[in-house]
């Protein structure tokens, strides 16, 4: 029984490590039209009508601008962090790639390679990861032009909660005091507490 407990947190920091994994190909941003960029399209179409187009071509354009403006702030497409984020997404994987190493290794091998050898980097690794994270939540790619605004999604609190159970799983108490109690520690305890021995 005296491994039970650490091997239970070593699984929750694989689980955790498998979820930011799966986290980097979920929808991280919703894209959606700013003003402005609603602005210069009706601008664009405007010029190319007037220039090109006959009075059929003017009508539809002009019909258009009235959806167009209807679009700003409404998001239209996602992209993950695989598809967003040309390094962070790599670093991500390759950090929870050997969280999860770490700790399915450990959880393969004897109990006492779940000892707390593993419980430091898998809480190292679980940190970077979550920093990572926070930082492209609250900072995140801006498109050039500033026609395009980037809203977050459930891809990136999904991996965030990856990494935090990352940490989690390293900082899982390693075993309760009264786990693996013999009867001759259970006397010993017993002994301590009450000055009183079988002999005396």
């Amino acid at each position: 029984m005296t491994g039970a407990r650490p091997r239970y947190g070593l699984a929750v920091s694989a689980l955790g490590a498998i979820a930011v994994v799966i986290g980097v190909f979920l929808p991280w941003y919703g894209v959606s039209f700013t003003t402005n960029g609603i602005a210069t399209a009706q601008h664009i179409g405007d010029q190319v009508a007037a220039q090109y187009g006959n009075a059929a071509m003017q009508s539809a354009i002009a019909s258009m601008h009235a959806n167009l403006s209807g679009l700003a702030g409404h998001e239209f497409t996602s992209l993950s962090a695989h598809q967003a984020l040309t390094t962070m997404n790599v670093v991500l994987l390759i950090l929870a790639g050997l969280g999860c190493a770490i700790a399915l290794l450990a959880l393969a091998g004897p109990v006492a390679a779940s000892s707390d050898a593993n419980r430091l980097p898998l809480a190292v690794l679980g940190f970077i990861a979550g920093v990572c994270i926070i930082f492209r939540m609250v900072d995140p790619p801006t498109p050039e032009g500033g026609f395009l605004v980037l809203s977050l999604r459930e891809g990136a609190w999904f991996a965030l909660l990856g990494s935090i159970a990352m940490i989690l799983g390293a900082l899982w108490p390693t075993r309760s005091a009264a786990v693996g109690a013999t009867p001759e520690s259970s006397q010993a305890i017993w002994t301590q507490l009450s000055g009183w021995t079988p002999e005396s």
